[in-house]
């Protein structure tokens, strides 16, 4: 399945800084009707609010809060496409004192707080046939040891994702799983990454994947790298319906 962006009503999670703010760019760009803005902060979109106007609109959004995705859906009851791009990514080893509570709090946000937006805009995806958008990345198929707990918790909202190519997919929604290597954003600075790719480039990547109704993005060119070795296993273990 494909939907393209044009004259579509859109949400983003995390949509005031870093790949959430390209998306939001990116989807007016291509002849988005409206986006919302979902964030924690209601001032921090002050810039994106100046710069598109009515195109726009801000509402208050926290995704390790069950009630707060729930009244964002009623109140974004209009949405085609859904991006759940809100995420945290700590510098965080497998051996050390404090893991378990460092892993809790990404589980929080990164696995169940895509739990969380896909049930809450479940029906509102299924009757207008729309698309959920997930930022995985390319930790979610290797744990990178300095971003132990966040590979573990982005590999948690992968499979998750699989289950709602599954489950969604089947009723006409369209599921992409995006995965990109480090960007240029504050976590890949604090985790040492040199060489990030451009915010832009998973964004106008998401666009071109939704037309062409592809399940994995992997839009840069580190992530590439890990998508040629691992197209194998997703064409035959991933993709295939291997449940019977």
């Amino acid at each position: 399945m494909s939907i393209s962006i044009e004259n579509k009503v859109a949400l983003v999670t995390g949509a005031n800084r870093g790949i959430g703010k390209a998306i939001v760019e990116s989807f007016i760009n291509h002849g988005a009707k409206k986006v919302y803005l979902a964030v924690r902060d209601v001032n921090s979109t002050k810039d994106l609010e100046a710069k598109y106007g009515a195109k726009v609109i801000t509402l208050k959004a926290d995704v390790s809060d069950t009630n707060s995705i729930n009244e964002l859906a009623a109140t974004a009851n209009d949405v085609d496409i859904v991006v759940n791009n809100a995420g945290i990514g700590n510098p965080f080893s497998t051996i050390d004192n404090d893991v378990e509570n460092d892993f809790m709090s990404q589980l929080q946000v990164n696995a169940f707080g895509l739990l969380r937006v896909a049930n809450a805009f479940a029906k509102t995806l299924e009757a207008k046939k729309g698309a959920i958008v997930q930022l995985n990345s390319i930790a979610s198929i290797k744990n990178f040891p300095q971003l132990s707990t966040y590979s573990a918790s982005k590999a948690a909202s992968y499979s998750l994702t699989q289950g709602l190519r599954y489950e969604l997919g089947n009723k006409g929604v369209t599921v992409l799983s995006v995965h990109p290597g480090p960007i240029d954003t504050d976590m890949a600075a604090t985790a040492g990454f040199e060489n990030a790719a451009q915010t832009s480039e998973v964004s106008e990547a998401i666009v071109k994947a939704l037309k062409a109704g592809d399940f994995h993005l992997f839009p840069d060119a580190m992530a590439k790298q890990f998508e040629g070795a691992y197209q194998s296993f997703s064409d035959n273990i991933v993709m295939a319906n291997i449940s019977e």
